[in-house]
């Protein structure tokens, strides 16, 4: 670790220099006092040159990669390639003791997300999943008033998740695993598996492609998940809708709307109203710095030797089923579940509360093809 101030910094290089590291991991971290960017990987030279002056960090080449992984300049990696590529350079990082934070999700398919646990077992560093949301206050307390039985036994969960998706971002042309599914249904998936507290036993899937739409994947899908227990949630997923974010739950007690639920920025604050015993209560949180938030967190739990509760196993939790969701469109039919004790539980202390950062504007992003059109 870094030890040029009074207090240790992990240091960071990011792995993939696209939107969502140009737009909100790269700033976020000067919200993080634990840790620093250290260096970037990319292979276009415009990022490489702009991003290293702009940060004032080494650039590497993806060819690199083995030099950056073990010069000691090093410790962590934030991986934001795209999904299809993430075991590829997760495998070596993990394999030469680094800690690795992985966007979500986790990997393309549920060999890959194990491939990256054994990884991990072997090199000893630490792994986490960017739920971001899991450090987010609002998120956290929901969470916490579900598992406190403050809306009685949970019975449903709704949510519809949209935007207007750009066709020429290559995201529009790359297949289901960088659709709206994987990219956007993974949030109602994580939120309604933590909620419950429990795992989906089946799953079924429908999906349409919007006429006049060039998108090579099904750009609407909608989920249906059943439960062991009985409870049941639905999900519907766009990439040819007007923004929209919203969820549901319902309980025989009461009932949550939450709106927005999902996104992040500067103007962004998670907030929800209850229905309880017919009084209505809305709750605001404020906007608060999501990526910084989740920097922060990772590094703490590297820095005092704690594995951080977002693992790797709860990425593979969620890619298992968005496995199944993409059986269920290919063939038509549900999809069983083998059943799977219940995950770690996202705790209040996980909680950042840090002041976001101005986000870049898209005409400051570099080599990007913004995703809303």
């Amino acid at each position: 670790m870094s030890r040029n101030t009074e207090k240790p910094r992990v240091r960071y290089a990011v792995i993939g220099g696209g939107q969502i590291a140009q737009q909100a991991f790269m700033p976020g971290m000067a919200r993080a006092s634990n840790s620093t960017l250290a260096a970037l990987v990319t292979g276009d030279p415009q990022k490489a040159g702009r991003l290293a002056t702009r940060y004032d960090i080494p650039a590497y080449h993806y060819d690199d990669l083995p030099e950056l992984i073990h010069s000691g300049d090093i410790d962590a990696v934030y991986l934001a390639t795209p999904n299809a590529l993430h075991r590829r350079y997760a495998v070596p990082v993990l394999e030469a003791g680094l800690h690795l934070m992985v966007e979500k999700p986790m990997a393309t398919s549920v060999e890959d997300c194990e491939a990256m646990l054994e990884a991990q077992r072997r090199g000893g560093g630490r792994l986490m999943v960017a739920y971001r949301l899991h450090c987010e206050p609002g998120t956290l307390e929901l969470i916490s008033r579900c598992r406190n039985g403050d809306f009685g036994h949970l019975m449903a969960f709704t949510s519809i998740f949209g935007q207007n998706f750009s066709e020429a971002n290559h995201r529009g042309h790359s297949g289901y695993w960088s659709g709206p599914v994987p990219d956007m249904g993974t949030y109602p998936l994580n939120a309604v598996r933590n909620l419950f507290a429990r795992e989906p036993a089946e799953v079924h899937a429908v999906g349409s492609r919007t006429p006049g739409r060039g998108f090579n994947f099904d750009d609407t899908v909608s989920v249906t998940l059943r439960f062991a227990e009985g409870q049941m949630a639905q999900f519907l997923v766009s990439y040819a809708c007007a923004p929209v974010e919203n969820f549901t739950l319902t309980g025989n007690r009461g009932s949550v709307l939450a709106t927005p639920c999902y996104m992040f920025g500067p103007d962004v604050g998670i907030t929800y109203t209850t229905t309880l015993d017919g009084r209505k209560e809305t709750r605001r949180h404020d906007p608060v710095e999501q990526f910084g938030g989740e920097i922060a967190y990772f590094s703490d739990c590297i820095l005092h030797g704690h594995d951080p509760e977002p693992d790797g196993d709860e990425g593979l939790r969620d890619v298992r089923v968005l496995a199944a969701i993409e059986r269920a469109l290919l063939t038509g039919q549900p999809q069983a579940l083998a059943p799977m004790p219940p995950a770690r539980i996202a705790l209040p202390d996980q909680v950042m509360a840090l002041p976001p950062v101005r986000e870049p504007r898209a005409d400051e992003l570099i080599g990007i093809v913004p995703q809303s059109a």
